[in-house]
C-alpha cells in the first residue's frame, strides 16, 4: 500500500450507533492512500472500543483519547498536531464520505496548487427505515457549483456559505496557524471564514462528497438551538464569521452571509423565541438582529425567500 497523502481527522463522542458507517466510508475510498486519526472525546458508550477495533485491524487508523471530554474543537486541534501528510481533512464520526471523495479532492489540489478545496454535501435524514440522503441544497450549490479552480473570496463571495469543516480538504501547511475555538459549539464557522480570507487561492467543486447525518433523536448540537447556551454559541459564531470577513475587506462576502442568515437562520430561531420560556432567548436574538441591521452591508442584503423552504430537505 502506498504511503498516505491525506489524513482524515475523525472526532467523536458517544456515537457508537453511527461511527461504523463513517469508518466504512473511509475503507471504501477509491483512493486508499489515507490515514485517519480517530479522537475518542470522552465517550461513555462503545465508541472507543469501535475505534480500537478499527486500529487493530487496519494500521491506517490511529486512536487518540480525551479523558474527560474536551469538545469537538479541542478534539480536532489535538489531531491537527499529529498530521504528517501533505493534505488533511475532517469527517465527523456520525457522517459518511462518498467513495470517490478523497480521490476527487486530493486530485483537484494536486492539479491546481490551491490551499484547499471545498465540495458540496447533502443531508441524510431518517425515513423510518434508514438514513437516506437528500439533494444538494441551493445554498450549497451556490457556494460550489459550477466548479471554480484557483478562485478567491473576492472573485467568488458566495463560497462563504459553505462553512462546515468536513466538506473540505486542505494542504497541511495551510493550517500552520489555524486552530478551532475550544469550549464552544459551532466552532467551524469562524475557521471557515479565516480559510476563505487567508487562502492565496481555493477551489470549489460541485461533487457531493459527504452525507451529513441529521440524527433522528435530535441529539446533535446543530439540532439543539432551542437551548440558550447553544443559541449564544451559534450567534457568536455568526458574529465571528462576519467580523473575519469585515477585517479582510470582503464586503460582498458579508452580503452573501447576511443573505443566508436572513433567509434561513432567523426564521427557525424566531419560531423558538416566540414560545421560549426564558426571556433571555428573545433578548439574545433581538440583540443579534440589531447588530445585523447596523452593518453597512445590511442595506444590500436581498435574502431569497425560497431558501427557507429548502430546509425541509
Amino acid at each position: 500500500m502506498s504511503a498516505p497523502i491525506v489524513t482524515m481527522i475523525v472526532p467523536g463522542r458517544d456515537i457508537a450507533a453511527f461511527v461504523p458507517h463513517a469508518l466504512d466510508s473511509l475503507r471504501a475510498q477509491t483512493m486508499p492512500a489515507w490515514r485517519a486519526i480517530l479522537v475518542d472525546d470522552g465517550s461513555v458508550d462503545a465508541t472507543g472500543e469501535i475505534f480500537d477495533a478499527a486500529a487493530a485491524a487496519d494500521p491506517r487508523f490511529t486512536v487518540v483519547r480525551h479523558e474527560p471530554s474536551r469538545g469537538l474543537g479541542a478534539a480536532r486541534n489535538t489531531a491537527l498536531e499529529l498530521v504528517d501528510t501533505p493534505y488533511l481533512g475532517f469527517l465527523d464520526g456520525d457522517d459518511e464520505l462518498g467513495p470517490g471523495a478523497l480521490e476527487r479532492m486530493t486530485g483537484t489540489l494536486a492539479e491546481t496548487g490551491s490551499d484547499f478545496v471545498a465540495a458540496a454535501y447533502v443531508r441524510s435524514r431518517w425515513n423510518g427505515h434508514r438514513y437516506a440522503p437528500g439533494r444538494v441544497q441551493p445554498w450549497v450549490a451556490a457556494a460550489t457549483d459550477p466548479e471554480r479552480l484557483g478562485t478567491t473570496v473576492f472573485e467568488h463571495p458566495a463560497a462563504v456559505s459553505n462553512i462546515v469543516a468536513w466538506s473540505k480538504v486542505s494542504r497541511t501547511d495551510f493550517w500552520h496557524d489555524l486552530r478551532f475555538p475550544e469550549g464552544v459549539a459551532y466552532e467551524d464557522q469562524v475557521v471557515a471564514q479565516r480559510m476563505y480570507t487567508t487562502a492565496r487561492a481555493f477551489d470549489v467543486i460541485p461533487d457531493a462528497v459527504v452525507q451529513w447525518r441529521l440524527r433522528a433523536d435530535g441529539s446533535s448540537i446543530t439540532q439543539g438551538k432551542d437551548r440558550l447556551p447553544v443559541l449564544r454559541d451559534y450567534l457568536e459564531a455568526l458574529r465571528g464569521g462576519i467580523r473575519v470577513l469585515h477585517a479582510a475587506g470582503a464586503s460582498d462576502a458579508v452580503v452573501a452571509r447576511l443573505d443566508l442568515i436572513l433567509a434561513m437562520d432567523l426564521a427557525p430561531l424566531e419560531r423558538i423565541a416566540a414560545s421560549h420560556r426564558n426571556p433571555a432567548y428573545r433578548e439574545a436574538l433581538d440583540a443579534f438582529l440589531d447588530e445585523l441591521r447596523a452593518l453597512p452591508e445590511f442595506a444590500r442584503a436581498t435574502p431569497d425567500p425560497t431558501l427557507a423552504a429548502a430546509l425541509a430537505w
